[in-house]
């Protein structure tokens, strides 16, 4: 398990990575309003590993989805990086999702014909850079996860643990402000769930990248040095992990 005192701190900064202010988030179905996020206030600064927790139902999904721009609040206002994500056009917010936010989710969502430094090279051919400069940058995030003699295997030549640490190299390829990582964990066995969550950590040391987290378990969550708990749409705890009690 990681110390906490060797995790990063975060630096002071004229303005929050993320900032939400009284967010709520509802679903129409008709004239049938169903209210998830009922008033969300959540500031994060740079460098902070977050663990996001709750039960089916809480509203962490949703949170999530708002946090990585694939959503939008019902009311509220979420400021990410000093931008005010409700003024952003549909172009801008695809170009935040591409070079602010790297995903990771559950399923490791790779390519399965395409080589592994091509799965991670994606983002950054969306964005318009060449082939080659993109497989350069792509080797060496690869080489930052561990992989960096694997660029040319296909996705089903490599364990599930190995797949994941590909798609986090692909999350990190742009070089991103803050990783989103949902579930990421859920797929895997403990020894490997603890081999990325160890990675998670250095990333977040070493290289200084905001990383949150979005789990139900609390061996995941003891990783972060920060934990907040949503119960019904709400917040009920947001301090310390080594606060909080699980």
């Amino acid at each position: 398990m990681p110390d906490p005192a060797m995790s990063a701190q975060p630096k002071s900064d004229p303005h929050p990575l993320i900032r939400m202010q009284a967010i709520r988030k509802s679903y129409f179905s008709g004239d049938i309003e169903t209210p998830v996020l009922h008033g969300i206030d959540l500031t994060i600064e740079r460098g902070e590993f977050v663990a996001i927790m709750g039960q089916s139902g809480s509203g962490k999904s949703t949170l999530m989805n708002i946090l990585g721009c694939l959503d939008t609040p019902t009311s509220g206002t979420f400021n990410l990086d000093g931008a005010e994500a409700a003024q952003l056009s549909d172009n801008d917010l695809a170009a935040v999702r591409n070079r602010t936010i790297g995903f990771v989710f559950q399923g490791f969502n790779l390519l399965k014909r395409m080589p592994l430094v091509d799965n991670v090279a994606l983002p950054l051919l969306y964005a318009g850079v060449s082939m080659r400069e993109a497989r350069e940058r792509a080797m060496k995030k690869l080489a930052l996860t561990g992989l960096g003699t694997f660029g040319k295997r296909l996705p089903n030549q490599i364990s599930g643990g190995q797949q994941q640490r590909v798609a986090i190299s692909r999350a990190l390829v742009c070089d991103p402000a803050l990783i989103l990582a949902d579930e990421p964990t859920g797929n895997l066995d403990t020894t490997t769930s603890q081999e990325i969550m160890e990675l998670f950590t250095r990333l977040n040391r070493e290289q200084r990248i905001t990383i949150l987290i979005v789990t139900h378990e609390p061996d995941v969550a003891r990783y972060a040095t920060r934990l907040v708990r949503l119960k019904d749409g709400l917040v009920t705890y947001d301090g310390p992990v080594a606060g909080a009690h699980f």
